[in-house]
């Protein structure tokens, strides 16, 4: 009976003592909490608290067909992470790409965002389609930052390239008279991008020393080809192509085939570039919001 007995009462007496331990070690971590507040000159030290998440950034890349441009975007934005750790990095496509621009909207959490494209200047993708999406994710508050172009850092990327490929970065007096770039790029029927690409080129110009004349691969004059037989017509025969695109894709293999000489890499992941999205993010975080434009309607005549 009393082997019995002592057997029956003591898992009691173990959950009894079980209990009073988890009840002193509640009370050492809860006192050794309070006490990592306290200096040792007696004074309240203010516990630290963890910084809220920063806005994410949604970098909105056009898409292609070519497998090789959705590969090159991914490492543009590990370099973006590099550059910068614990900001939120996403990726959003206007097109022919997962996941689409509207898709990863839909999937961030309620608060603020920047969208950045990464896209070379003005024009409808830039206009339209971006506010559009963004339009559908009412739990975000975000703004879209500017093109990427014109930009002093594009500049050092599209250098960088041509070098790579093969210019001179210390050309002769002789050389520099005979040279000259054709600044390939996409092409838009919008005016304002014509305007940028433009301003990219005289920047590239004032960096190279010889004449940087635009071409487009659609939708805009001149073509590569014409740009290049103008500048042969000025005595300019060493005519490179500087890709002025952000990856590979079927335009700029195009423009690249036209090349006398030597066609330079498309901008890439190169590290100016994820410095220049980042740019882009921190100023637009920065600059007061502006009111949406007011959409107006024209009249047919």
């Amino acid at each position: 009976m009393t082997a019995s007995k002592h057997q029956r009462d003591e898992p009691t007496g173990t959950a009894h003592l079980d209990s009073t331990a988890q009840l002193l070690t509640r009370i050492t971590s809860q006192l050794g909490t309070q006490l990592s507040y306290v200096r040792l000159d007696g004074s309240r030290r203010t516990p630290r608290q963890t910084p809220p998440a920063p806005p994410a950034l949604v970098v909105v890349a056009h898409g292609s067909r070519d497998p090789r441009a959705l590969a090159t975007v991914h490492a543009l934005l590990d370099k973006v992470r590099e550059e910068r750790p614990g900001l939120p990095v996403h990726l959003g496509h206007i097109e022919l790409n997962e996941p689409l621009l509207t898709d990863t909207l839909a999937g961030l959490a309620p608060g603020r965002a920047v969208l950045a494209p990464l896209l070379l200047s003005r024009g409808f993708h830039v206009k339209q389609d971006i506010p559009a999406a963004l339009a559908t994710a009412p739990h975000l508050t975000a703004r879209v930052a500017p093109p990427l172009g014109p930009h002093p850092l594009l500049v050092e990327t599209l250098y960088a390239r041509l070098v790579e490929a093969g210019w001179d970065p210390r050309p002769d007096a002789r050389t520099r008279r005979t040279s000259g770039i054709v600044l390939a790029a996409a092409g838009s029927r919008d005016p304002d991008s014509a305007v940028d690409t433009a301003r990219t080129a005289a920047l590239l110009a004032d960096r190279l020393g010889v004449p940087v004349v635009p071409a487009y691969a659609s939708a805009a004059t001149p073509a590569v080809p014409a740009a290049l037989r103008a500048l042969a017509a000025r005595g300019r025969h060493r005519a490179a192509v500087a890709a002025y695109f952000t990856a590979p894709g079927r335009f700029a293999t195009q423009c690249a085939q036209a090349a006398p000489w030597i066609a330079a890499a498309p901008l890439g992941a190169h590290t100016a570039m994820a410095r220049l999205l980042l740019h882009r993010y921190d100023t637009t975080l920065a600059s007061p919001a502006r009111p949406a434009p007011v959409q107006r309607q024209l009249t047919p005549a």
